[in-house]
């Protein structure tokens, strides 16, 4: 009881979330917004001629994204953990709905239609399987903290992530496959897994992609990308023009760009899917170098924030569960800024919380709510978290 009120005491004393993280989110939110307004202001083909038309659904996307990421931020940890395998579930039939009675963009079988609205199932795949390998994590180790990651550990993480990368593959879907890849060899390092273990991973990953482009698994389309990768110049008005456009975009806003909703490039539409994919190039020429620098870092303060509070956990689940996040945001966005520079190829992957999307917006926001969870419990003092008898203050 509250000796001022005589009210119960509240069970659990909620200290203040980490708003250096929150901030850098909102700065992200903002952004992004501004930047798919201005990549689809003028094109009247996507809009009908309604300037604002994306602009209102990106603001519905982040609405329901908040929505969420309140809701997971308010769950009881305990719930959380008894909730993880049936949201993993969950990822895995919408994986075999894409692949049943799915709708094919741009040569990849990737989006349902739910309510009106297409979801793309990948997107949420991966925090599934963050959480997934999380728990298998805490559910062995728990009451054994000091208890090293086996090779039993590592076979049972594999598998929880094995079938979604096998049903993405099946989509195909190659860019999510490689953030899957990388996530997952992040979250096998943040649970302590043999080194030995993480390079006959990594060996046996070059081994298949080897063998899936010399053995014609990828579709044309895909080996097109690669090769133009590596020589944008192979084929400009074909594989290598996104590429390039991409360059020339970024390149014409030099120091300070050509002031938002003044991009020459952005404003012919002469990047395709630039307010999906191709976002960063909008930053690149409009807001230019200084910009596109604090988009960069305000990604960064995020990755960072998810590394500190994957230190700062007090349990298995928590710690490998905010660093998998941390791995999983840090590569998607080097993926999406590295193709808009041509250091990386092209592989249609969304940017964190600045690209047009609901599912990566809503799988974002998720694992932002995750976070704010973790770091929550983990501020609390064992003595606030749990009710105690009251103490009586007696005058000396």
């Amino acid at each position: 009881m509250s000796a001022r009120s005589g009210r119960p005491a509240p069970l659990l004393r909620v200290p203040g979330l980490d708003w250096v993280l929150m901030a850098a989110v909102a700065g992200l939110l903002v952004l992004g917004t501004l930047l798919v307004w201005s990549a689809t202001s003028t094109r009247i083909d996507l809009t009908g001629g309604d300037s604002g038309a994306y602009l209102r659904k990106q603001l519905v996307n982040i609405a329901i994204g908040l929505v969420l990421m309140v809701m997971v931020l308010a769950t009881d940890h305990r719930w959380v953990r008894i909730l993880a395998p049936l949201a993993y579930l969950a990822s895995v039939g919408g994986l075999v709905m894409v692949l049943t009675s799915g709708s094919t963009i741009n040569g990849s079988r990737s989006w349902i239609q739910v309510a009106g609205m297409s979801i793309q199932p990948a997107e949420l795949a991966k925090l599934a399987v963050v959480i997934g390998m999380a728990l298998v994590v805490a559910e062995r180790s728990e009451g054994r903290r000091d208890r090293p990651v086996g090779w039993v550990d590592v076979v049972l993480m594999l598998l929880i992530a094995g079938l979604p990368a096998a049903l993405i593959l099946l989509q195909p879907d190659l860019g999510t496959m490689l953030v899957l890849a990388a996530t997952v060899f992040g979250v096998l390092a943040a649970a302590g897994a043999p080194r030995r273990w993480l390079a006959l991973l990594g060996g046996a990953g070059i081994t298949a992609a080897v063998a899936a482009v010399a053995g014609g698994m990828l579709k044309d389309y895909q080996v097109d990308r690669f090769l133009a990768f590596t020589n944008p110049d192979l084929d400009p008005r074909g594989a290598g023009y996104n590429t390039e456009q991409a360059r020339i975009a970024v390149g014409n806003g030099g120091l300070f760009g050509e002031g938002l909703f003044g991009g020459s490039q952005t404003r012919s539409g002469f990047v395709p899917e630039q307010h999906t994919d191709f976002v960063f190039t909008v930053a690149g020429e409009e807001l230019g170098l200084l910009g596109s620098g604090l988009l960069i870092a305000l990604l960064a303060v995020v990755v960072w924030r998810a590394l500190v509070i994957a230190g700062r956990a007090e349990d298995a689940f928590g710690r490998i569960a905010a660093a998998g996040i941390a791995c999983w945001l840090g590569f998607q966005a080097f993926q999406n800024i590295g193709m808009c520079l041509g250091i990386m190829p092209v592989t249609g992957v969304p940017l964190p919380l600045v690209s047009y999307g609901g599912s990566s917006m809503f799988a974002t926001l998720l694992a932002v709510g995750l976070l704010q969870n973790i770091h929550l419990r983990s501020s609390v003092s064992p003595a606030a978290r749990y009710p105690v008898p009251s103490r009586v203050l007696v005058r000396r």
